[in-house]
């Protein structure tokens, strides 16, 4: 099967040392023809002309990622646009799968699954979202989903991809959603544009790096954004909601904070400041001027291919946690001359595993011989070292090429 060729955008502000990882990861991607937009902040289009990679560079500082989107769709060129979060790496397989949904002409959207900040443990799978912004899951297995304007699939702001006819024909990201709910906007206002389809092995790993609303502990520190969009959404989507007493998304982030202030994660003075900024930004986003959301233009834009992506081999080396430092600079070398490495790097303990690309752009698994690696079953299995290693092995090259393991 032919993929099309697919143009990935890459939204970025005040991360730049993420930036570079995500794009790392894209460039060792196995479709043969992509392009990739960085639309980010100087510090960060700085960090992706450093990576020496043919990128699409588009400038913009501002705190609004439906904008942010929209200026890199101007520029994209290929029939397929994808998105992914600036503080997330992409296995190798991600986009060439997600592409390979839009075979079938009835589907306007894709959607994968993402791993948390483990490497291991799913952050999110498959939901639809309503018309008042709330999640329902579904199934976890493949499959494609009409949507209707009061409830669709979600497609993960961090993982999804969309014919960028479609995309255009609904005028894009509205820009009245600076964060927070702007993909399910999207979704249900591109009901009737096409199916929606869930692939769960196009994987991505997103670790929720700090930023100016949230702590690295995914702790917030503003709430304005999120109460200025549901105020937004619920204008747009389900405006006869604004007329009841309590707004349930309000309700539930106040009842976030207060789990928050239990647990002590925060103290009371931040308490009251989360909810002060709740209330200001419900205000804000009832003031929002609502744009009509029209069809926008093709782009006038040329294709500049990633270069090197496409198909290589991968390879697994896998030793004890006193050979990690003779491990990584093998893994070094072997990905400077092109290829996928992955390092499983065990201890004798009982440590639960966890998956990390580093910068120099290895996957590397590291815990405990005896500790659990998917979050199921036992937490202690006493499995010999050759035996933990195959099983590990067969669970990583259903996402990530593997071609020969060598043990330690």
């Amino acid at each position: 099967m032919t993929l099309p060729a697919a143009s990935v955008i890459v939204v970025s502000r005040h991360r730049a040392a993420a930036l570079g990882r995500c794009l790392m990861a894209l460039a060792q991607q196995d479709h043969p023809q992509i392009e990739v937009i960085v639309v980010a902040d100087p510090e960060g289009l700085a960090a992706a002309k450093a990576t020496g990679l043919a990128l699409k560079r588009v400038p913009f500082d501002e705190a609004n990622i439906s904008a942010a989107r929209n200026l890199g769709l101007t520029v994209a060129a290929a029939p397929v646009v994808a998105f992914i979060d600036d503080d997330a790496v992409a296995e190798p397989t991600w986009i060439s799968r997600l592409c390979a949904a839009f075979a079938d002409p009835k589907v306007a959207a894709a959607t994968g699954f993402v791993r948390g900040r483990n490497g291991i443990s799913f952050q999110w799978k498959a939901c639809e979202v309503d018309a008042f912004g709330f999640d329902h899951p579904l199934p976890d297995h493949a499959a494609s989903y009409p949507g209707t304007p009061s409830r669709a699939v979600k497609t993960q702001g961090t993982n999804c991809a969309f014919r960028r006819a479609a995309l255009l024909a609904i005028g894009g990201f509205d820009p009245a959603l600076r964060f927070y709910l702007d993909e399910a906007d999207v979704n249900l206002r591109l009901a009737g544009q096409g199916l929606t389809a869930v692939v769960p092995d196009a994987q991505v790993h997103h670790g929720f790096a700090a930023s100016e609303r949230r702590r690295e502990d995914r702790v917030p520190t503003s709430l304005h954004e999120i109460a200025a969009s549901s105020a937004v959404f619920l204008r747009r989507h389900a405006p006869d909601a604004l007329e009841q007493e309590t707004i349930p998304a309000i309700e539930a982030q106040r009842s976030r904070v207060a789990d928050l202030r239990r647990a002590r994660r925060v103290t009371e003075g931040e308490a009251a400041a989360l909810l002060a900024s709740l209330a200001t930004g419900w205000d804000d986003g009832m003031a929002r001027l609502l744009r009509p959301m029209k069809a926008s233009a093709e782009p006038d834009a040329a294709f500049l291919q990633l270069p090197a992506t496409g198909p290589r081999a991968g390879h697994v080396l896998a030793g004890r946690s006193w050979q990690r430092h003779h491990l990584l600079r093998e893994a070094a070398k072997a990905v400077a001359s092109g290829q996928i490495v992955t390092v499983i790097c065990l201890s004798p303990s009982p440590r639960a595993h966890r998956m990390a690309f580093t910068a120099d752009g290895i996957w590397l698994q590291s815990g405990g011989l005896f500790g659990w690696s998917t979050r199921q079953g036992p937490r202690l299995r006493f499995t010999p070292f050759r035996a933990r290693i195959a099983e590990e092995t067969a669970r990583i090259a259903a996402f990530r090429p593997v071609d020969d393991v060598k043990p330690g």
